[in-house]
């Protein structure tokens, strides 16, 4: 069992100072809305990933009027028990210690409690362009290999380091084709182990997505989500090669992994351009649960997972599969957010589930 028992927050957005603690598997908060349910999940998540689910920017999570914040969670995990400490000081210097031994690198960190959020505006990841689903793909591989996340980091200031290169030769009309060269084997390098693992990944993703469509709508759709990478047809050295006189002109590498996407398809069409709400909403679940599920296998036990406000985003039948599966089938700890307090006591009876209900003022 992986949970999270307790967690204070102290001066994080629209909290001065407050604990909480977490004695039951699922949890539900409810209050009026602005009152700071999605803040909490936000906290716990910080804690997960070392940034704001929602915040671009550490400044943005600090609460208004102050400087700086601090979160602190204690966690157990596998028998085991953790603490874990996020300081963004007042210089903006952010610090991460875990069990009372400083992390010198953040990204060292991501995977070590699993968690996925779920949010209103992640239906822009079946409305939004490729970015969003690139996002989704490498937020959740990060969190299965920690290799991963540090060549993807490499990749991209390999990639400006490129594009500036570009810029600067452009700008100068002289070209230093032995530093392009250069540029094009590192980038190629890194860029042509991220595609082998998201092309491997997605294979078994597929499956997934597919089994909790299902699960959700209660019908024999099977959307269908299709890796796209340029690397499917040619190695990235050619790619680069074949393109260097277009990014010359563009001041900028046009084609990459860093221009790959997921096509969510229905019926062999984009499933944006055809589907109901309730059948983007369904799939954007699916996406996350089967991200939920890849997890749970490759960690040997449940991710945390955050639902917040989804009453409103699916009819009756879909909102009780969905929970069923998410409090009832599922083991790991769950929390979800709602402004009826009632409306969450009533569901869980009807699932037959104990659920610890906090309601914020």
């Amino acid at each position: 069992m992986f949970q999270i028992n307790h967690i204070s927050l102290t001066q994080f957005r629209n909290y001065s100072q407050q604990a909480f603690s977490f004695p039951k598997r699922v949890v539900g908060l409810c209050g009026s809305n602005g009152i700071g349910k999605t803040n909490l999940l936000d906290a716990i998540y910080y804690l997960c990933f070392t940034r704001s689910y929602f915040s671009r920017t550490d400044a943005g999570s600090v609460q208004i009027g102050s400087q700086g914040f601090r979160l602190e969670g204690d966690w157990h995990q596998e028998g085991l028990e953790h603490k874990t400490v996020c300081i963004v000081r007042e210089t903006g210097k952010k610090e991460l210690w875990v069990d009372q031994e400083i992390c010198p690198k953040f990204s060292a960190h991501i995977g070590r409690f699993p968690v996925v959020f779920i949010a209103p505006d992640d239906v822009i990841l079946i409305t939004g362009g490729a970015e969003e689903r690139r996002r989704f793909m490498d937020t959740l591989l990060s969190q299965l290999y920690p290799e991963y996340l540090k060549i993807l980091i490499r990749y991209n200031k390999i990639l400006q380091e490129r594009n500036s290169f570009l810029k600067r030769a452009a700008e100068s009309n002289q070209v230093d084709t032995g530093l392009l060269e250069i540029l094009d084997h590192q980038l190629t390098e890194a860029g042509t182990i991220i595609f082998s693992e998201r092309k491997k990944f997605m294979e078994s993703f597929l499956p997934e997505v597919q089994h909790f469509y299902a699960v959700i709508t209660s019908s024999a759709e099977k959307p269908v989500v299709a890796y796209s990478s340029p690397l499917l047809e040619r190695s990235f050295q050619d790619i680069l090669l074949q393109n260097r006189t277009r990014d010359l002109a563009m001041q900028r590498t046009s084609s990459g992994i860093h221009r790959d996407e997921l096509e969510l398809k229905l019926n062999d069409e984009s499933f944006r351009n055809i589907a109901s709400q309730g059948q983007r909403k369904s799939l954007l679940f699916a996406l996350k649960l089967a991200e939920f599920n890849v997890l749970k296998k490759a960690k040997g036990f449940p991710p945390l997972l955050l639902l917040d406000d989804i009453f409103e985003k699916l009819d009756e039948t879909r909102m009780q599969n969905l929970l069923h599966w998410v409090c009832r089938e599922n083991t790991g700890q769950v929390f979800l957010t709602d402004t009826h307090c009632d409306r969450i006591k009533e569901v869980m009876q009807k699932i037959e589930v104990d659920c610890q209900l906090i309601e914020l003022s």
